[in-house]
C-alpha cells in the first residue's frame, strides 16, 4: 500500500563558492495531491562575491549583486513550507545544509520538517546507480537542464511522485 501524503515541497538550491551559506539560486516546488501547484524560483545575493560554481549553473556575481540577500526572501521562502508534509531534495543532506547555513547566517531559525532524499529513493526502492539527479531523470524520462535550480526542483518532485506509486522506505528521509 502507498503511503498517502497530501501536500510537500521540492527544493533545489545552486550554491556560489564551497561554503553552505553561499546560495546564489533556490526554487521551491509544491506538490498537492499529486499536481503542482507552486512554482518558486528566486535568485540570491550570496554573502561573498567569489563565484566558483559558476561553470555548473551559470549564475555570475553580475546576475545577483542587485538581488536581494537570504534574510529577504526568507518570507517568500518559508511561506512556502506551510502544511508540507515533507521537503524533498536529491542529495538531501546538502540542501538541509545550505537551508541551515542561510538562516543561521541571517539569525533565522531553519523549518522543522523532515526531508526526503530522491537520491536515495533511486538507490533504496528501485536499485539505481549511479544516482545523480540527471541519471534518475532520464530514467523515468524527465526534462531536465541540470544545475537549474527550478528544473532541478521539479525533477525532484517528479521523481517523489513516481515513489508515491510504491512504499516509500523510511531510510529515505532524514
Amino acid at each position: 500500500m502507498t503511503p498517502a501524503f497530501n501536500r510537500f515541497a521540492a527544493i533545489d538550491f545552486e550554491t556560489a563558492d564551497y561554503g553552505r551559506d553561499s546560495a546564489c539560486s533556490v526554487s521551491v516546488i509544491v506538490v498537492e495531491r499529486r499536481k503542482i501547484v507552486k512554482k518558486t524560483s528566486v535568485l540570491i545575493r550570496p554573502p561573498r562575491r567569489d563565484f566558483i560554481f559558476s561553470y555548473l549553473h551559470g549564475i555570475t556575481w553580475r546576475d545577483v549583486a542587485k538581488k536581494p540577500k537570504f534574510s529577504e526572501l526568507w518570507p517568500e521562502i518559508n511561506s512556502l513550507f506551510n502544511r508540507v508534509e515533507f521537503i524533498a531534495a536529491h542529495n538531501a543532506s546538502f540542501d538541509r545544509e545550505v537551508l541551515r547555513a542561510c538562516c543561521a547566517m541571517a539569525g533565522i531559525a531553519p523549518p522543522d520538517i523532515k526531508y526526503l532524499c530522491t537520491m536515495k529513493l533511486a538507490r533504496h526502492l528501485w536499485g539505481l546507480y549511479p544516482t545523480k539527479l540527471s541519471d534518475v531523470s532520464r530514467h523515468f524520462g524527465i526534462a531536465l537542464k541540470h544545475h537549474d535550480a527550478q528544473s532541478d526542483a521539479i525533477a525532484c518532485a517528479k521523481i517523489v511522485l513516481e515513489a508515491s506509486k510504491e512504499r516509500i522506505p523510511a531510510s529515505a528521509f532524514l
